[in-house]
């Protein structure tokens, strides 16, 4: 059954809500906020523009929709812009389904082919895009007058099936009107031609709404053209934003253990960012600065597993401090906190600690551990201090089975219980039940 592009994604798409198939798997916090704007649009067979600041997965979200086209459809072999066998549209197509008829040969293109994609950058030209005159096609004998000597560009190889362009705003405009066309006609002109193409293609642009003003803008009538808007955000809540740092930050890949109350520190240290003054809200903190932070705290357990033989792994409260210098390229902040980046950071990690200290040892009962400090001794720790030997520095806790249950840390490893240890002696310096000395990467907690 032949179905253009949108008709195809329409009944895929209503097939799976009425099922209750996921739609758009991989995608974390869009449940309930922008998947039904997207949905409606690809009901209405619209064109549409994602708006959202860097790093709130427009492009990933882009990526799933081949997920809706069926799994292979019909082209006609060679053909550059893949024409269905019972409606060729190029010139050298209908030539040859004149003189074949039925032994027209036909061969099958999966989904993952079906998809264009190319990131505008102000080199792009319409050549790109649209196509230009081949000139091997013309030394080759054919004239200039001849459709055949055009060489096509990403959007007509692109054809029956979903282009996608991303920052929009930063193609110049005289190359954006090349896509007027594209979007209304639903056909493409190159040069001279008289070149009239039926293209079957969902375009679908993603920018950040900053674009507008500062690297350049969308032109008023190719916005009128495409016929959704959609705004995507970061995740609205913090159990969204972990769930997220789970399924992206490549942990075991690395081999590494970071507990659950390290990541929660993380995506609460990734929102305080964003919320901060100090930040540029304009900019907005991409989620890869979350996945970034949660792979530099897992590396440095990996690295301390190299340096001391400490097996397996386990990411503690010390891994924590590296990741400021690590992300700090990945924030933009207002002009008036200029020179005072990584303090901005550094105290923006503290409270992270603090909260999720409060949020999960808060109500514990800590004294077994306060009355190793009682008598004057002190604890050194640091990201170089191995599990086993931070376990014999503090001596039996009573009750850490206790802290370590409140952290689910339900695994009998040296890592672990010296990852729930080194939590709370943190938790504790920041509660102001302890002080804490550093020096030259070690931590010296004490009364």
């Amino acid at each position: 059954m032949q179905r253009t592009v949108k008709a195809e994604l329409r009944h895929n798409l209503l097939t799976r809500l009425k099922s209750g198939e996921n739609r758009f798997p991989g995608i974390v916090g869009f449940d309930d906020t922008v998947l039904p704007h997207l949905e409606r649009a690809l009901i209405a067979g619209h064109d549409l523009v994602l708006l959202g600041e860097r790093g709130q997965g427009k492009t990933r979200l882009i990526r799933t929709l081949i997920g809706l086209f069926d799994e292979w459809t019909p082209v006609i072999e060679g053909c550059e812009i893949n024409d269905h066998p019972y409606e060729p549209v190029c010139v050298r197509c209908r030539r040859l389904a004149d003189e074949l008829g039925d032994a027209l040969p036909v061969t099958w293109k999966h989904r993952s082919e079906r998809y264009g994609e190319k990131l505008a950058t102000p080199d792009t030209s319409v050549g790109d895009l649209i196509g230009d005159i081949d000139p091997i096609k013309v030394a080759e004998g054919r004239t200039l007058g001849d459709p055949e000597t055009v060489h096509f560009g990403l959007v007509p190889r692109t054809n029956r099936g979903i282009f996608s362009i991303n920052e929009l705003p930063d193609l110049a405009e005289r190359i954006q009107v090349a896509l007027l066309n594209v979007l209304e006609e639903r056909d493409i002109q190159i040069r001279g031609y008289a070149l009239r193409l039926p293209l079957d293609v969902l375009l679908v642009a993603s920018a950040n709404p900053e674009d507008y003003t500062n690297r350049g803008r969308i032109i008023t009538p190719l916005k009128d053209r495409f016929g959704a808007e959609i705004r995507t955000h970061y995740p609205l809540e913090l159990s969204l934003e972990l769930e997220l740092i789970r399924q992206e930050a490549r942990l075991v890949d690395l081999g590494a253990e970071v507990p659950d109350h390290l990541i929660e520190i993380i995506g609460r240290f990734t929102r305080l960012v964003r919320e901060s003054t100090a930040v540029d809200s304009r900019s907005g903190v991409s989620a890869r600065f979350a996945i970034a932070g949660t792979e530099t705290v897992a590396a440095g357990a990996v690295r301390r597993a190299a340096l001391t033989g400490e097996e397996p792994p386990v990411a503690r409260v010390c891994d924590l401090p590296a990741v400021v210098p690590t992300l700090l390229g990945k924030v933009e902040f207002e002009v008036s906190e200029e020179g005072r980046e990584q303090e901005v950071l550094e105290h923006l990690l503290r409270r992270a600690i603090a909260e999720t200290y409060r949020r999960t040892l808060g109500p514990a009962d800590l004294t077994g551990l306060l009355d190793k400090f009682d008598s004057g001794e002190t604890v050194d720790s640091g990201e170089l201090v191995a599990a086993p030997e931070l376990l014999r520095r503090v001596g039996k806790v009573p009750g850490l089975a206790k802290i370590m249950e409140r952290l689910g840390l339900t695994g009998e490893s040296p890592g672990q219980a010296a990852a729930a240890l080194e939590f709370a002696l943190e938790g504790l310096f920041l509660t102001r039940r302890l002080s804490k000395d550093d020096a030259g990467g070690t931590s010296t907690y004490r009364t």
